[in-house]
C-alpha cells in the first residue's frame, strides 16, 4: 500500500478515534452481543443481528485506521522549507478573480478534508492546481461550474 500523507493533527485525530473504538465501542458491542445471546433463540433475534453488524463495522474501522496509520507519512507544516510554495499542509489564502471573494484553505490528507472547516483534500481539483505555485501566481481550477481562476494571496505553514 502506498504512503498516505497526513498532517500531525490528522494523525492525532485518527489515533483518538482508534483509541475510542478499542476502549469504548468494542466493549459496548461485546456486551450487546452477550445480552442478545442471553435472550435465547438467535435465529430470530434482531438485537443479536444488529449487534453483530455493529461489531463488523467497528472491527472493520479499527483495521482501516490501523492500516492508514501504519502507512502514514506524517507531515508537520511548521517544519517545511518550502520557500513560499504551496505544498501539502500549507494554509493558502486565495482570491477568486471573477468575484473578488477571498477564501482560506489548508491542504490536508483525504481523511482530514472538511470544506466547512477550510481543509481541502490534497487530491481535490483546487489543491492539485495550487501545489507548487507561489504567492501572486494565478491557478486555473476546472470546477463543476466551469473554469475558475484564483490568485494566491498568502501561503502559511502553521
Amino acid at each position: 500500500m502506498a504512503t498516505i500523507p497526513l498532517t500531525r493533527r490528522g494523525a492525532e485525530l485518527l489515533r483518538e478515534e482508534l483509541q475510542r473504538l478499542k476502549s469504548v465501542e468494542r466493549p459496548a458491542v461485546i456486551n450487546a452481543i452477550a445480552e442478545a445471546r442471553a435472550q435465547g433463540d438467535l435465529s430470530e433475534n434482531a438485537e443479536y443481528d444488529a449487534a453483530r453488524e455493529r461489531q463488523a463495522f467497528v472491527e472493520g474501522r479499527i483495521a482501516e485506521i490501523e492500516s492508514k496509520l501504519a502507512n502514514a507519512q506524517v507531515i508537520d507544516p511548521t517544519t517545511l522549507e518550502a520557500d513560499g510554495r504551496v505544498v501539502f499542509g500549507a494554509t493558502v489564502e486565495l482570491e477568486e478573480l471573477e468575484s473578488g471573494e477571498t477564501v482560506t484553505y489548508q491542504i490536508v490528507g483525504d481523511d482530514e478534508a472538511d470544506i466547512k472547516s477550510g481543509r481541502i483534500s490534497v487530491s481535490s481539483p483546487i489543491a492539485r492546481a495550487l501545489i507548487g505555485r507561489n504567492v501572486d501566481d494565478v491557478a486555473e481550477v476546472k470546477a463543476p461550474g466551469g473554469l475558475r481562476e484564483y490568485q494566491i494571496l498568502d501561503v502559511r505553514y502553521e
